[in-house]
């Protein structure tokens, strides 16, 4: 299962939109495949994602968490609903 958000473009807006918090993002292409879901402080994710991101990520989507262990747990979760 994806996360429940809405895309956003995978540009440098969507980093600067970006909580300065752990959380659990997903890239995906543009017809909402994801194609890569990941945990860490957002923006500094989303910088590297704009620079390296997976080959036809166009968009982006994402949720906070608090703690490592909970982004943990989300990621564990959504890999297995995505697999």
């Amino acid at each position: 299962m994806p996360l429940r958000k809405r895309w956003r473009a995978l540009d440098r807006s969507a980093v600067g939109a970006a909580p300065d918090r752990l959380g659990v993002y997903e890239l995906g292409d543009d017809d909402g495949t994801v194609l890569e879901l990941e945990w860490g402080v957002l923006p500094d994710e989303l910088k590297d994602a704009v620079s390296y991101g997976p080959r036809g990520a166009t968009q982006v989507r994402w949720e906070t968490v608090q703690t490592r262990a909970q982004a943990e747990e989300l990621a564990a979760e959504h890999r297995e609903r995505l697999d």
